[in-house]
């Protein structure tokens, strides 16, 4: 598939935060997305014990069946160092690498990380929905910024993330009685459509099928 190569990837910090300034506003948070997807993709990186190696993985599944499409890993090194609010860098020239491995052009992308529920507005989902021009979904396991209400304990019931008066995302209930997942926009794509396609590949598990896909590929290859 195509990715459009938007930036240069940057060495240091000033000039991380330059594109991502620069980016930012090419976020489509009004997009409602759509609300039938046939293919999903997952994405995630997995590290190496030295921290200096990682892995990139992308699950292409069926969105009806969730039945695996297409599976592609990338190994690499990491080429930016751990800054908070600049996470994405690190991950992002793999990422990339392995989206234009893809035969298959998804429908929506479900990135392990954050969209707008990050410092700067502008986390990894936000990053890639931008340079694929696809609806994407950040998804976590745990909150990052912002104050959110435990959610009732039934599947699919959700409290909003905020900062001061600013929604951000919504914790998640995929599962009764299971902690939440983190919601975030990254790009075309509404809050409530983003729940609505989380819970629909989450039929067993607390983190939708396309991840836990992407999570054992990062970790352990094809």
């Amino acid at each position: 598939m195509r990715v459009r190569r938007l930036h240069d990837w940057p060495a240091t910090i000033p000039e991380a935060r330059a594109v991502q300034e620069r980016l930012r506003p090419l976020a489509d948070l009004t997009d409602p997305g759509p609300r039938d997807v046939e293919l999903v993709a997952g994405l995630d990186v997995g590290y190496a014990p030295d921290g200096d190696h990682l892995t990139a993985a992308v699950a292409v599944l069926r969105a009806s069946t969730l039945e695996v499409v297409e599976r592609v890993t990338v190994s690499g090194r990491v080429r930016f160092p751990y800054v908070p609010g600049l996470f994405a860098f690190r991950e992002l020239p793999s990422l990339v690498d392995a989206l234009e491995k893809l035969q298959t052009t998804p429908d929506l992308l479900l990135c392990d990380g954050y969209g707008v529920a990050h410092p700067y507005r502008f986390g990894l989902a936000c990053h890639l929905g931008v340079l694929t021009d696809l609806p994407t979904i950040g998804v976590a396991k745990t909150p990052f910024i912002g104050a959110y209400e435990m959610p009732a304990p039934s599947r699919g019931a959700w409290s909003p993330i905020k900062d001061d008066d600013e929604i951000l995302g919504r914790a998640l209930r995929t599962r009764q009685d299971v902690k939440p997942i983190f919601i975030s926009q990254g790009h075309r794509m509404t809050l409530d459509t983003a729940c609505h396609h989380i819970l629909t590949l989450t039929p067993k598990y607390r983190v939708p099928d396309p991840l836990r896909h992407a999570d054992h590929l990062s970790r352990h290859g094809l």
